[in-house]
């Protein structure tokens, strides 16, 4: 058992331009590393990371001076464990379990990509991530919520401030400034529905967290999760798939064709690129991870962007590989916090908003391939991915 290595040469601009060289780097010679820009350990090997999923006693996700608690309040499911964890949870997942998604929400989906699409189709041009991943992703969310009077660009400036705070290690307060304005925002409305859908009950999630007991506060408060990484996560992984396929025309051929399935796609896209590419969780007690000594309090960064590219699990991890060998990723978590979002993104994305863009714009093609950029490293993606395609 060791001391941890000390990485005082990263700093978090470098994370947010391309996190992947210095996740190898850190993987290689210190998988359980201090950072001090970023207040923590960052925990970068896939066999570590799945340590810390399955012991929620040791690596606790109820972290002291949480920036979401910070952000959004201290009763979020993210932020609790055991049965104060599961209460939360299965008051919020029917609706989002595989069955309701299949009948419930997948056909609303398909409209609103339909809808969506035939907005442009003619132009011949568009932003991926503008015109479509983000307005779809939120489109998407306020259906499922319940939320009928949030417009897109509501649900959309509410979930970025809100995620900007959860990932604001550099304690920025114009990030914070935005986030109290998102905060208010989202409360009122919530406010606002919750008469009318306790007088008349729903398949929504506001309706089932309801109907399931949770007061008025613990609604409020889990919604905004469901807006923090129920926006970034399904349009980072639309705008990270195209633009990878747009970018391997031989893979592409293969989906178009049939002999590699969507699904296959949205997977390999959601490794690569995980959109939430980091969480936290602190230490409760004496405990050895990776060969390094860590003690109770300790804070740590779960990194689980390094874990789905780590080259002891995945054969040419930074390389996009719809073809690949069928590995289990971590980009949804693991153990009793995986993403309770799953089989939605897996849903509105995999089986409808990819294949539908492809099959409405005909010839569509990346404008410049120079032009992408992504950014992030708690919450990575791309900022823009201009296309072109046959009006």
């Amino acid at each position: 058992m060791t001391t941890a290595s000390v990485a005082r040469e990263i700093n978090l601009t470098d994370l947010a331009r391309d996190p992947y060289p210095i996740y190898r780097h850190l993987r290689d010679t210190a998988p359980v590393a201090w950072v001090p820009a970023a207040d923590r350990y960052l925990v970068t090997r896939y066999d570590d990371v799945m340590a810390v999923e399955r012991d929620q006693q040791v690596f606790s996700s109820v972290e002291q001076d949480s920036l979401m608690i910070r952000a959004i309040g201290p009763l979020a499911l993210l932020r609790q464990d055991g049965e104060a964890h599961q209460r939360l949870r299965k008051a919020a997942e029917t609706p989002v379990k595989p069955r309701a998604v299949k009948t419930e929400w997948l056909p609303r989906f398909r409209q609103n990509t339909e809808a969506l699409i035939s907005a442009f189709v003619d132009h011949g041009e568009a932003d991926l991530v503008a015109d479509f991943a983000a307005p779809l992703a939120a489109t998407n969310l306020g259906t499922l919520l319940g939320l009928p009077d949030a417009t897109a660009a509501d649900i959309l400036q509410w979930s970025q401030a809100i995620i900007d705070a959860c990932g604001n290690y550099a304690d920025a307060p114009a990030v914070w400034a935005r986030n109290d304005r998102a905060v208010q925002a989202v409360d009122a409305a919530i406010t606002e529905v919750l008469p009318y859908v306790r007088e008349h009950p729903d398949s929504s999630v506001i309706s089932a967290m309801l109907q399931a007991g949770l007061n008025p506060d613990e609604i409020r408060t889990n919604v905004k999760i469901f807006i923090g990484g129920g926006v970034n996560e399904p349009r980072d992984v639309l705008a990270v798939a195209a633009c990878a396929l747009l970018s391997h025309p031989d893979q592409l051929t293969d989906v178009l064709g049939g002999t590699t399935p969507w699904k296959a796609v949205f997977e390999e896209a959601v490794r690569w690129v995980s959109p939430i590419g980091m969480y936290p969780r602190q230490v409760t007690e004496d405990v050895e991870l990776g060969g390094v000594a860590l003690h109770a309090g300790d804070r740590l960064g779960v990194v689980i962007a390094s874990a789905n590219r780590d080259e002891r699990i995945f054969d040419r991890p930074d390389e996009f590989d719809t073809r690949r060998e069928v590995k289990p990723h971590l980009a949804f978590g693991g153990g009793p916090h995986f993403c309770l979002g799953t089989w939605v993104a897996r849903a509105s994305i995999g089986e409808v908003g990819l294949p539908a863009l492809f099959d409405r714009l005909p010839g569509l093609t990346l404008t410049d391939a120079d032009a992408v950029r992504l950014h992030g490293w708690v919450f990575r993606g791309p900022l823009s991915v201009p296309v072109t395609w046959r009006a």
